[in-house]
């Protein structure tokens, strides 16, 4: 059997921005994808704090250290920048894999600088 498993977060991110003149995605700052274990190119599941949002996209990667998360396109109209958002991603495992799987959790803080 798959199982469809919680892969990784990053935990309250501050929104740094909206483009709504962009095809789409949200852009987030190399450093945390990479400790996040996220890719480019990845889906990504947004979960704004402050309106209940949740949406669905994918990921750009923004500059190293820019501490950048921001939503483009049509994402841009679910959120304000100084929201804040949880970004999640999952992955589909063999039944042995997701009963060793352990995800990966990044906590930031209010700058998008990696606490944990």
């Amino acid at each position: 059997m798959l199982r469809h498993m919680f892969k990784s977060k990053i935990h309250r991110a501050t929104l740094t921005g909206t483009e709504l003149d962009y095809e789409g995605s949200i852009a987030v700052d190399k450093t945390l994808l990479e400790a996040a274990d996220m890719l480019p190119g990845e889906e990504v599941h947004v979960l704004n704090v402050n309106n209940g949002q949740r949406l669905v996209t994918y990921i750009i990667e923004a500059p190293a250290g820019s501490g950048t998360v921001m939503l483009n396109g049509p994402a841009a109209r679910m959120g304000y920048p100084g929201d804040v958002v949880v970004l999640i991603t999952y992955a589909t495992m063999e039944e042995e894999e997701a009963r060793q799987h352990r995800p990966t959790v990044v906590h930031v803080d209010k700058q998008n600088r990696i606490l944990s």
